[in-house]
C-alpha cells in the first residue's frame, strides 16, 4: 500500500514537472510565432516597396523608350 502511493507521489510529480515544461515551451512557441509574424508584416512591406520602386523604374525606362 505505501509503495502504491510513493508511486503515485512520483508519478504526479512527474506530471507536474511535464506540465510546467509543456507550459515553457509554449509560451517560447507563442513568443516566437509573434516574432515570425511581426518578421513577416515587415518583409510584406519591404517587398511592396521594392515592387512600387521598380513599377517607377519600369516605367521611367518605357518613358526614355518612348522618346
Amino acid at each position: 500500500m505505501e509503495a502504491n502511493i510513493i508511486g503515485l507521489e512520483q508519478r504526479i510529480e512527474t506530471l507536474i514537472s511535464e506540465c510546467k515544461r509543456l507550459s515553457s515551451e509554449n509560451r517560447n512557441l507563442k513568443t516566437e510565432q509573434n516574432s515570425l509574424l511581426a518578421e513577416k508584416t515587415q518583409l510584406k512591406e519591404k517587398n511592396r516597396l521594392a515592387c512600387s520602386r521598380l513599377e517607377k523604374i519600369v516605367e521611367k525606362l518605357r518613358t526614355l523608350e518612348d522618346q
